[in-house]
């Protein structure tokens, strides 16, 4: 023991100063993520619990343009917006985040590739490789059908594939570029849209019999609008007569003419009388002839089979079940 009044020692003296600055020592790791943890939570927009920032995280807020979006713009494959940090270990899906398309553009060098020759929107609008009526698109090159638009969809190895990267979606008529995944504007693209959905105004409807026009395919044939040959599937010549007996009643015409007359229909058999009504009249079509087919497989599914292309049918039974149904 030093005695009273006698001085310390140096070795004493530093021993006293490292115990007195050991509990800082000790505190200074909590200090340290003290501040990282408010540095976080100044990065996730100004604090708050752990369980709000995973909550936040989770949500995929709307913008502007997400009306414009159709399915095919939501991917999984992309879950960073919605996949939270405490959960990427254990990769569990969440939700789908949307894949945002790339902005609009009236340039696109793959327009050249194109071949209107090639494309016939008369068939069904199903996948040709799923069978799948759902968001089935159309390859403006070779003018097959394919579903989705996704990575990993028909349509997205068929572009990797065979090099055709426009497409044209058969709902909307909107044309986007593949794989890039950017929606096409360019005005030399409104003829094959037209030709997907003929379009008339009502002036153009008052008119039609007055104002008659010779018209040219891009075979070169030439024919009049109203017209035009139906295409025989098989043993459906009964139901061609009906058809283009039908499309020479003026008042008839004139309102399947016009969509917005029968747009809140259901029936899927007035929805494809309507369009191929539509496209027979079209002063612009690509061909002189056109396919019944889609009304045809109306025809065959609301009949239950009744009408079929394997077999002939009365004419005159047939107009009296097409007009009653």
């Amino acid at each position: 023991m030093p005695k009273k009044g006698s001085k310390k020692k140096p070795e004493e003296e530093g021993a006293m100063e490292i115990k007195k600055e050991e509990p800082d020592v000790a505190a200074a790791p909590d200090a340290a993520a003290a501040g990282v943890k408010r540095e976080r939570e100044e990065e996730d927009g100004g604090g708050g619990s752990s369980k709000q920032v995973k909550a936040e995280s989770s949500k995929v807020e709307p913008s502007a343009d997400d009306d414009d979006l159709d399915v095919d713009d939501y991917d999984e494959a992309r879950l960073d917006a919605i996949l939270p940090d405490d959960d990427r270990e254990n990769k569990e899906l969440v939700g789908i985040a949307p894949r945002k398309p790339a902005a609009p553009q009236r340039f696109c060098p793959y327009l050249d590739s194109i071949n209107r020759h090639v494309l016939d929107f008369d068939f069904e609008k199903v996948c040709s490789i799923s069978n799948s009526h759902l968001n089935v698109y159309a390859c403006l090159v070779c003018g097959k059908y394919f579903g989705g638009r996704a990575r990993g969809s028909p349509v997205y190895f068929h572009s990797l594939e065979h090099n055709h990267h426009v497409i044209m979606k058969l709902d909307t008529g909107r044309v986007y570029c593949i794989p890039d995944n950017y929606e096409v504007l360019d005005s030399s693209l409104h003829d094959i849209k037209h030709n997907l959905n003929p379009t008339y105004a009502t002036q153009q409807v008052k008119a039609i019999d007055v104002d008659v026009k010779y018209a040219r395919g891009i075979d070169g044939t030439e024919f009049i609008p109203g017209t035009v040959g139906l295409n025989n599937l098989k043993n459906t010549a009964y139901i061609n007569v009906v058809v283009q007996a039908l499309t020479c009643v003026a008042e008839l015409r004139d309102f399947f003419l016009l969509p917005e007359n029968y747009a809140k229909s259901r029936s899927p058999l007035v929805q494809r009388f309507g369009e191929l009504i539509r496209k027979i009249w079209n002063p612009s079509a690509f061909k002189g002839q056109v396919s019944p087919h889609e009304l045809f497989q109306a025809i065959s599914v609301l009949s239950n089979r009744r009408y079929r292309s394997d077999a002939h049918s009365d004419p005159a039974e047939f107009l009296t079940w097409l007009l009653n149904s």
